[in-house]
């Protein structure tokens, strides 16, 4: 009986320690993610060197890099000061001209819903960006309609933006660091 009340233990403990070991590696932090202030980028990756917790991440939460070869994905949580993006305040995204043949910006919740206009534009995109003599650009980002560049956000929750570089000379890990928009917090309601 002391036998079979042992390998029972045994069985629970190893279960208990596998399933916890691939939840934290599936929901922990990313590796080889790359910081630019509040931004923060997410290594190429493809079908080919995608492990099983990478795909299992991606299976459960959609976030991932772009392929290699294809651009890059930034994700900010923050704002530039640190604190949570939420979709009680509204944010402006300044910056220049991002070293991009095209890029795109979203907000979207945690879980992956994003904000959309009444006319079905859920992001803001290069192309049709409106910008000033020198160049700079600024998105408001509220949840109610503003004139000029507006990024709808989802309704009432915490948000992260997603920055997408396309066909970009931009390298991880060379060492240069992209000069990537800030984030500034206004107005909360």
């Amino acid at each position: 009986m002391r036998f079979l009340l042992a390998l029972l233990a045994a069985m629970v403990a190893s279960l208990a320690l596998g399933l916890g070991s691939a939840w934290y590696m599936v929901t922990a932090p990313r590796t080889n993610t790359v910081e630019v202030g509040t931004w923060r980028a997410f290594p190429p990756s493809d079908a080919a060197t995608a492990d099983p917790y990478l795909r299992a991440r991606v299976a459960r939460s959609g976030e991932f890099g772009m392929g290699t070869g294809t651009g890059l994905t930034f994700v900010a949580a923050n704002d530039t000061n640190g604190r949570g993006l939420t979709a009680t305040c509204d944010y402006v995204i300044a910056g220049k001209g991002l070293q991009a043949r095209l890029w795109t910006l979203t907000a979207a919740t945690r879980d992956g819903r994003s904000g959309v206009t009444p006319e079905g534009r859920a992001h803001v995109d290069s192309h049709n960006l409106v910008r000033d003599a020198s160049g700079r650009f600024a998105v408001v980002a509220a949840a109610k309609a503003r004139a000029g560049n507006w990024l709808p956000l989802p309704a009432g929750e915490d948000f992260v933006l997603t920055l997408r570089l396309y066909d970009t000379p931009l390298a991880l890990g060379t060492g240069m660091q992209p000069e990537l928009p800030t984030i500034t917090r206004g107005t909360c309601r």
